[in-house]
């Protein structure tokens, strides 16, 4: 397969959902080519079939980054090998696209960081909600409200076939409320701009088909520095229950705005990866009252009916990566802020296993 001498010919390393979704966004993408695709079993197969084939295959991560020299390396891998294949991937002198979390600990994310700055190269983390436009807005509308606020988020799956697999994998190195909870962590520092100083967590293992030191269901909550209060909620599972699985809420004193994603909280769609991201409407609802303590407005609804779908979510991550390095962005508050809601994370699940709360 020929490649163009002026696109940056990109590695793609696990071609799970993510994997292929980042894949399909560089072969339709101005400004990249695949240079080879890596994966331990079948699902390269699949996926170079799927993007129309000619791509070099690899079962071996070493061998492909030696025999690629690719300009850049996409990781969409299980976590626990998040951090060895971003480190040798910056001592071959190429950028990073990495799938949340950075490591599968904070010590290892500091270290893929750091490897990053002595490499000059860019790590960008695939924070899928920074780029989502109506979450953006949800940020935004949320600062509107005042302070403190009260953060209320869930995301629980009621997981069976190929995601029950994927999740069991999932939890062989991290918990729910590591894995997607670094997303609405990050989302809640966005919304306060405040320093998390404590949080407390609970969890609970509700099958034993994950590994003994391990729980299905964790709850967190932070408390922030400015009075805000957070929770997050993730459950995985076949035995999880779909009631109310999809709660993204936040409260001040001047009123609160929820994302209301009617289709994506229908029956049934609790562990379908589109709907994960689907906002569909903000509802904001202002706290003031008039003279007979009536609401002064009514609720307003902001529309997202046009919202991107997973894959358009993924190409406009990619093109951030491409603006990245072609504009040599400065990416350090970027980096510092996946290794902090990776942090707060691993704290709120230090306290599942510990029973205390932990200060930060």
């Amino acid at each position: 397969m020929s490649l163009s001498t002026n696109s940056l010919r990109v590695l793609v390393v696990g071609c799970g959902n993510m994997g292929a979704s980042h894949a399909t966004a560089y072969k339709n993408l101005d400004g990249f080519e695949i240079c080879g695709i890596v994966s331990t079993g079948n699902s390269k197969v699949i996926l170079n079939q799927r993007l129309g084939g000619g791509y070099p295959l690899f079962d071996n991560y070493a061998t492909a980054l030696a025999e690629t020299k690719p300009d850049a390396v996409c990781i969409s891998t299980y976590p626990d090998t998040h951090e060895s294949f971003a480190i040798q991937a910056f001592e071959q002198g190429c950028h990073v696209f990495i799938e949340k979390p950075v490591a599968d600990t904070v010590e290892g994310a500091k270290r893929v960081m750091a490897a990053a700055q002595k490499a000059g190269k860019k790590l960008v983390v695939g924070y899928i909600l920074r780029h989502h436009p109506s979450w953006e807005k949800f940020v935004d509308v949320a600062r509107e409200m005042g302070k403190p606020l009260v953060m209320r988020m869930n995301l629980n799956q009621q997981s069976h076939g190929a995601m029950w697999t994927v999740h069991r994998n999932l939890m062989k190195s991290l918990s729910p409320i590591v894995d997607c909870g670094v997303h609405y962590i990050d989302v809640m520092c966005q919304m306060t701009r405040s320093k998390p100083v404590q949080v407390n967590a609970i969890g609970a293992r509700l099958t034993d088909e994950i590994p003994a030191g391990n729980y299905n269901y964790g709850q967190l909550q932070i408390r922030f520095e400015d009075g805000s209060v957070g929770w997050y909620e993730a459950g995985w599972g076949p035995m999880m229950s779909e009631t109310a699985f999809f709660v993204k809420d936040v409260i001040g004193p001047k009123g609160c705005v929820s994302i209301v994603a009617k289709n994506a909280g229908a029956a049934g769609k609790s562990d379908d990866v589109d709907s994960h991201t689907k906002t569909e409407s903000l509802r904001v609802h202002r706290a003031t009252l008039n003279a007979n303590d009536e609401f002064a407005e009514a609720d307003t609804w902001i529309d997202m009916q046009d919202e991107p779908n997973h894959q358009e979510l993924c190409n406009r991550e990619q093109r951030y990566f491409l603006k990245a390095i072609q504009e040599n962005l400065d990416l350090t508050d970027h980096m510092q802020d996946a290794v902090n809601s990776l942090q707060i994370a691993f704290a709120c699940d230090e306290s599942v296993r510990t029973g205390l709360p932990v200060y930060l």
